[in-house]
């Protein structure tokens, strides 16, 4: 006898308050029509036709102008750091989502509330605040910049404080996601689990892991599209170092302020490109976990 079949199936809340709501009134047509409508229309406007611009100006000049953009070596630089923090900033905001939102699901401690509110912390902090923090701990000036120099230890204006302030402001993504989903299964099948002799960690990776895949990979999905398009608090602790700190955010901001339009645009359709891409697995993933419930 399996885990799954001694706890009780899993009920979906959402699923329940769709049963118990009263029945939907549908519009007049021509209400409908004109709410869909403006709807559209806004959409186009502030979203849809910023981005048709930014692939019609990087190829205004052509293919090869296009290539050669995205071939400069301060622009691979560019395209190389972003993946490379991104990658870290993912992978360490992952291991944080998954135990905090375990503890906090799963188990009362003291000060759980207090974790909560700290998670929620960058989304009510400026970017641009987040950065200048690491700025007075970790510059020459700040607390800990004596002790650095003396240890020749760079942070500011080097590859780690770039992830430092891209995991500040990227790591309530995956708990957010987890948490209210681990608190919603409840802990059943854990207790079941570990009734049938299975030791905490085996039993998170054989329940409590494959019931919240979804959720985990949608979290981290969007974790990795806002450390790539970070801009605020990696502008401040970067430096701005040409082919060393330059994010491709910084890269292109660089290129349209030196009136390189095609390759500042090349390199932001690159940017907007993997969006996209952002876009249509958001998509994918939110349809699996509309079936899961």
């Amino acid at each position: 006898m399996s885990v799954a079949d001694l706890a009780p199936p899993p009920v979906s809340v959402q699923a329940q308050a769709i049963r118990r709501a009263p029945p939907v009134h549908t519009e007049p047509p021509l209400v409908r029509f004109a709410v869909i409508t403006v709807a559209l229309v806004f959409l186009a406007l502030v979203i849809g036709l910023p981005l048709v611009s930014v692939f019609i100006q990087a190829f205004a000049k052509g293919w090869d102008t296009y290539v050669a953009a995205l071939a400069d070596p301060d622009a691979i630089a560019a395209i190389q750091l972003t993946l490379l923090v991104a990658a870290i900033s993912v992978s360490l905001n992952l291991v944080f989502g998954l135990v905090a939102s375990w503890a906090i699901a799963k188990f009362d401690f003291w000060g759980k509330s207090a974790l909560i509110t700290l998670i929620d912390l960058p989304f009510s902090v400026s970017p641009v605040v987040a950065g200048l923090v690491f700025v007075l701990l970790f510059g020459s000036q700040g607390l800990l910049g004596p002790f650095l120099q003396a240890h020749d230890i760079k942070i500011v204006f080097a590859i780690p404080g770039i992830v430092l302030a891209t995991v500040f402001v990227t790591f309530p993504f995956v708990a957010r996601e987890l948490i209210p989903l681990m608190q919603e299964q409840g802990t059943a099948e854990e207790e079941a689990a570990i009734s049938l002799g299975a030791s905490g960690l085996s039993t998170f990776f054989r329940v409590t892991l494959p019931n919240v895949k979804w959720a985990l990979l949608y979290g981290v999905l969007l974790c990795n599209a806002r450390a790539m398009g970070e801009f605020g608090a990696v502008s401040v602790v970067s430096g701005h170092i040409r082919g060393l700190t330059n994010t491709m955010p910084l890269q292109i901001e660089i290129l349209y302020n030196e009136y390189q339009f095609a390759a500042s645009f090349a390199v932001a359709s690159l940017l907007a490109l993997l969006a996209l891409v952002t876009l249509c697995a958001k998509s994918i993933l939110e349809h699996r976990l509309a079936q899961e419930h």
